[in-house]
């Protein structure tokens, strides 16, 4: 089989570690870069074309890595996916719920995979969390950055939150049933700290924290399940558990191979294309995340409306 000939579209900061990866795999061939400013695409494209107009891919490549703006995820997918193109397309799977609807089901009619770059599902220690979680309880969650111009069309819920989000889904297997949200804007004019609380039928609670305005980067996830204490931190790659039995307390550091979770990633969908098998962070897994990140917006939007009520009538002791 001859490696298949990958395109990407975007080549800013996501775009770039893309295009690095790719062009390390012995898997693959780099086939083109696009971007709307020429010179990034020459910088990112490691001696293959670069190029301004996705459009000119017709007939160069087999799959493409679309790492663009949200709001051009749907309509640069869509075509690519019409012209027999697998797309991995970077998260969130789109802006909405109808855009997200679109890539699934010209994913679908065209055969195609589709791919989103929930990238923390890759993280090894994500992959060993997932084979030891048994019945989870109790979700203790902080993903908190430094504030950068990055990603800034959308959100921190849809930047940041929403890995986490996509994670406690699937470990729960269940969409949550209540949801409380509040969060603020602070460097910019969309939500830049949010807190959460999600609970699911089965008495199941997650609590999640994400923020952007950060003085320090913390990424760490903690699971309660029956007679057992699971501490994740997504940087270090690091598993740790503590477990009750026979009235004595266990500790385990987990042990597995650790690794760039991009190139897993990219093993991931190089995976799919040779077998035809849908991914694990799939069109439609990607849409029940983003409908999930989507409710706790609009929770987020009722908070800031009592907030501004308070504001505007002024504080009494």
């Amino acid at each position: 089989m001859s490696k298949p000939r990958v395109a990407v579209i975007g080549a800013g900061q996501f775009g770039k570690n893309h295009c690095r990866v790719i062009h390390e795999s012995s898997r693959a061939e780099l086939a083109a870069v696009v971007d709307l400013d020429p010179a990034r695409a020459t910088e990112s494209a490691h001696g293959a074309p670069a190029l301004t107009d996705y459009r000119e891919l017709t007939g160069r490549i087999d799959a493409a890595v679309v790492a663009v703006p949200t709001s051009l995820h749907a309509e640069i997918g869509c075509w690519l996916l019409e012209r027999g193109i697998d797309v991995l397309v970077e998260k969130p799977i789109a802006a909405d719920l109808a855009s997200a609807s679109r890539l699934i089901e010209a994913a679908e009619r065209t055969e195609r995979i589709l791919q989103v770059g929930h990238l923390e599902r890759f993280n090894p220690a994500v992959v060993e969390l997932e084979r030891r979680a048994t019945l989870p309880l109790f979700f203790e969650i902080h993903r908190l950055n430094v504030f950068s111009p990055r990603s800034l069309d959308v959100d921190v819920v849809l930047d940041l939150m929403i890995h986490d989000v996509d994670i406690v889904l699937a470990l729960t297997a269940a969409e949550p049933i209540e949801i409380r949200a509040a969060g603020i804007s602070i460097l910019s004019p969309k939500v830049d700290i949010a807190n959460v609380r999600l609970q699911f039928p089965n008495g199941c609670v997650a609590n999640l924290t994400a923020s952007r305005v950060s003085t320090e980067r913390v990424r760490k996830l903690r699971l309660f399940q029956p007679q057992q204490y699971l501490s994740l931190d997504y940087s270090r790659q690091d598993l740790a558990l503590f477990s009750v039995s026979g009235g004595q307390i266990g500790f385990e550091q987990a042990t597995f191979t650790k690794s760039e979770p991009l190139q897993v990633q990219w093993g991931a969908f190089l995976d799919s294309l040779e077998t035809r098998k849908s991914p694990k962070t799939s069109g439609a897994a990607a849409r029940q995340s983003l409908g999930a990140a989507l409710a706790i917006l609009d929770k987020i939007k009722e908070h800031s409306g009592v907030v501004s009520q308070t504001l505007a009538a002024g504080w009494k002791r």
